[in-house]
């Protein structure tokens, strides 16, 4: 299980972005980290894939601090989803995905029939089989997205970070990131952390939502209990109904004109 106990962290000197956050995350779990800009959710990622050290706290998976691991070590157990920026220049999709090898790979750098296998299991998961010779910065958003998915599968680790993973994608994309996402935690028993923007994207695939405001948990549970009206009014300043019809629900802003 992924805990992280006590985390206080920021970039600056006296100027904590996290004040005091305890999270946890099990195996077969997807949990959606929530929150209006600035809250802290992408610093949390940064603790926990080693980025960002934490000033106070502990992050620990199955009792090993894993801001002490070794990057090699770490990345066996964490693999993180960004947003689709940055990717490597001049690679193709199959190059790209082999670079989650890389805490596997021996002391020459080279990929072994194992890697490879890696590599191609995760481009069958995520539909990408037939671009793997596509050089990644030709591809759409919704699949440069997809590429990263796979680079992080075929890392093969237990914990799984998604960090918006969901932006500038259309709908279609969207769903399929989402549902692959959940996948991994419902049929993969992997731990799965996202962070989300969409409210109703989390309401819809997350067990548990975690609810941040300027660096603290506001509230952590199912997504029906932390996301009702009155506490989306507080941290996000903003009038909301909240539907709920069947099991699932439904968060709509109140149509407002406020003056700036």
């Amino acid at each position: 299980m992924l805990r992280l106990h006590r985390i206080w962290a920021g970039y600056r000197p006296h100027e904590d972005v996290l004040r005091g956050i305890d999270l946890e995350v099990a195996p077969g779990e997807m949990v959606t980290l929530v929150g209006p800009n600035a809250s802290g959710k992408t610093t949390l990622i940064r603790v926990i894939t080693g980025v960002l050290r934490p000033r106070q706290g502990r992050v620990t998976w199955a009792e090993k601090d894993l801001t002490h691991l070794a990057p090699r070590q770490r990345g066996r157990i964490v693999a993180v989803v960004p947003q689709a920026k940055n990717l490597p220049p001049g690679f193709t999709v199959y190059q790209t995905v082999l670079l989650g090898r890389t805490p596997y790979l021996n002391w020459l750098g080279q990929a072994r029939a194992q890697d490879h296998e890696a590599v191609q299991q995760a481009l069958e998961r995520t539909g990408l089989t037939h671009l793997a010779h596509r050089a990644v910065h030709t591809l759409s958003g919704g699949e440069q997205q997809r590429v990263l998915v796979a680079r992080a599968l075929a890392q093969d680790t237990p914990l799984l970070l998604f960090d918006e993973p969901t932006t500038h994608l259309d709908l279609h994309y969207q769903v399929h990131i989402l549902e692959l996402a959940r996948g991994l935690a419902h049929d993969d028993g992997r731990a799965v952390l996202t962070v989300l923007h969409d409210l109703n994207q989390a309401t819809l695939y997350a067990d548990r939502v975690v609810l941040l405001e300027r660096g603290r948990v506001v509230a952590a549970g199912p997504p029906a209990r932390v996301l009702t009206r009155e506490r989306i009014r507080q941290v996000y300043r903003v009038e909301v109904e909240v539907l709920r019809s069947n099991g699932a629900t439904v968060v709509i802003p109140k149509r407002t004109f406020q003056r700036f």
